[in-house]
């Protein structure tokens, strides 16, 4: 069991620099020991929050997608100034084709997480461990009760006066594709808090104090819009 779900909150989000923005928001909410869920298709801006996450844990050095190494860990701090640890998992090339007879494919992917030491952090991050994985919704749902799971699709094709999103490292595998899923444009990033841990930390209200403090980032539904409507 989940623990107890929230209504998902889904905001706008026009530019790179918003995008990491929010990234850089969420990271202010995280203590040790939880898990950030990260999905969303190619292009469509993972990377992108996935920089603006390690800025607000104070990670030193560049954050890119640890694709080709699984995970790449990290050290920073919380917002307390306390010690972080952050696991940054890429999930993409995990789950081959090769299951044991009777195995199912989440079984499969969570061998693989157990092989490469990565299913306990999963399962019990620690006290100053914080885990953000990217492509891995199955795996993060077998073994996390209490996460965020965070969501990002590219907009509807309009486009806005910023520099593209940087192609995430999947799409820099596949060049033909790049162009195309990094066109300019809106997201809509939908967040659902899974657990007490996250339903209690009021994602509603911290969305909406977001959303007045970043430019051009609208609320489009969700908890996060009863919450402004209270405080109007």
């Amino acid at each position: 069991m989940d623990g107890g779900e929230s209504q998902p909150i889904t905001l706008r989000v026009p530019t790179p620099e918003s995008m990491r923005a929010l990234g850089q928001y969420v990271a202010g909410m995280t203590h040790g020991g939880d898990v950030i869920l990260l999905s969303g298709p190619l292009g469509a801006g993972k990377t992108t929050f996935a920089q603006g996450f390690g800025a607000g844990l104070g990670v030193t050095g560049p954050v890119v997608s640890p694709t080709f190494t699984i995970a790449r860990e990290m050290e920073g701090h919380f917002a307390d100034g306390s010690a972080a640890h952050c696991v940054h998992v890429d999930a993409y090339r995990l789950g081959g084709a090769s299951f044991a007879p009777g195995q199912n494919s989440v079984d499969a992917l969570l061998d693989e997480l157990e092989s490469l030491g990565l299913d306990e952090e999963l399962e019990d991050p620690g006290e100053r461990t914080v885990v953000l994985m990217e492509w891995g919704e199955q795996m993060v749902a077998a073994l996390a009760p209490e996460r965020l799971e965070i969501h990002i699709e590219r907009g509807n094709g309009a486009e806005s006066s910023a520099d593209s999103y940087p192609a995430d490292a999947a799409e820099r595998r596949n060049p033909a594709d790049s162009q195309e899923l990094s066109e300019n444009g809106e997201r809509a990033v939908t967040l659902t808090p899974v657990g007490e841990r996250w339903n209690a930390e009021g994602i509603g209200v911290a969305i909406d104090g977001f959303t007045r403090s970043s430019a051009g980032c609208t609320l489009v539904g969700g908890n996060a819009t009863g919450a402004m409507k209270e405080r109007l």
